[in-house]
């Protein structure tokens, strides 16, 4: 099984192993383009694996700061980008973009449904919540990821 991330498309792909679609999902990628900079707020290109999966017995719309849940999203408008409900940790497998992990880029849901499909996150990819609890249970640590330009 692959994940796949096409940001000119802002979907991510789920691929069984001869390289058919298994599921796709409407996605955000970064506002600033793409980019493996610390703090340049880009999503990086590349080859990755999902280094570890948070939030399994989470509910939908658990809050995380810092990996740790905090609370439940009580779903009305913030202007602030919340990581929901489950988090894939990507760490970088090529030289340019090893400081992923560092960079704390996730695949995650979030409080901003309303702009999936467009590039507007931090540099993280956001599903909606319910795709991304979908895509989690359906994903093994270790699961490539390939982040296409």
């Amino acid at each position: 099984m692959k994940i796949e991330v096409s940001v000119p498309d802002q979907r991510l792909r789920l691929l069984d192993g001869l390289g058919g679609v298994l599921k796709e999902y409407l996605c955000s990628t970064a506002r600033n383009g793409i980019g493996t900079e610390p703090g340049s707020n880009c999503t990086p290109p590349g080859r990755f694996a999902v280094a570890q999966k948070i939030g399994s017995e989470a509910r939908e719309g658990t809050i995380f700061k810092s990996r740790e849940p905090v609370g439940l999203w009580d779903g009305r408008p913030a202007e602030e980008d919340y990581v929901l409900s489950r988090i894939l940790w990507l760490d970088g497998l090529e030289e340019h973009n090893a400081n992923t992990r560092d960079r704390y880029i996730y695949i995650h849901g979030t409080n901003q449904d309303e702009f999936i499909g467009s590039p507007v996150s931090h540099g993280c990819v956001r599903l909606t919540n319910a795709d991304v609890i979908d895509l989690f249970e359906r994903v093994e640590e270790g699961c490539e990821v390939e982040i296409l330009t």
